[in-house]
């Protein structure tokens, strides 16, 4: 299938914009992460499709995401987000409202909220150099088999999680069944573009060793 395609059923609505202090972290680290290639749009990788999402938690199965095909924006505003009021994962389905419908990774950013009741921010990224470093990088990886924006790739995150390979507060992994996809959360957006950060400077020295 596609790169970029939503794979849940979504019941979406056009709804209200988010205030704009909600939003502000995510679009900083938006702007920065298009700086430094993790999110943005290539015509020539994932069949010209955009790549990269962030959200916020704002209740215990709520939160604010980017919108659907957003990443190659040059800048985000409160219309590019939308609300995701409740998941269920095991039907693959999606309820949400808002200026924009959501990312097709909401389902695999509700499992990692789920799975860790401190995590107040996901950032999804595209990293070719992170991605094929993970395993000299000593990083979490998610089944192969398991394709972005499903059932499977939530259970995936959530396997992680009970193994103890990801903590509860913050931590970043690699999506081995999505090409370059490397995920990051925690307490805020800070601390999440924060590891992606470092995770990049990392595999960076190691390919220049």
């Amino acid at each position: 299938m596609t790169e970029g395609v939503v794979k849940y059923r979504c019941d979406y609505r056009r709804g209200a914009a988010p205030d704009a202090t909600a939003v502000h972290e995510l679009q900083a680290w938006h702007g920065i992460c298009r700086r430094l290639g993790l999110i943005g749009r290539d015509p020539g990788r994932y069949d010209g499709c955009a790549y990269g999402n962030l959200s916020r938690r704002l209740g215990h199965d709520r939160f604010l995401i980017s919108g659907t095909q957003t990443g190659g924006k040059a800048g985000l505003t409160p219309d590019d987000f939308a609300w995701v009021e409740a998941c269920d994962i095991a039907a693959n389905r999606v309820r949400a409202s808002g200026p924009a419908a959501p990312s097709s990774e909401a389902l695999t950013h509700a499992a990692l909220y789920r799975a860790s009741s401190a995590a107040r921010c996901v950032i999804h990224v595209h990293s070719p150099e992170i991605w094929h470093a993970a395993a000299a990088l000593g990083l979490p990886c998610t089944d192969p088999q398991a394709a972005y924006g499903t059932p499977a790739m939530a259970q995936a995150v959530r396997e992680l999680f009970d193994a103890g390979a990801l903590a509860r507060d913050q931590g970043l992994f690699a999506m081995l069944g999505h090409e370059d996809g490397i995920v990051s959360y925690g307490l805020d957006a800070d601390m999440a573009g924060s590891l992606l950060i470092a995770a990049l400077g990392r595999a960076r020295r190691l390919d220049s060793a």
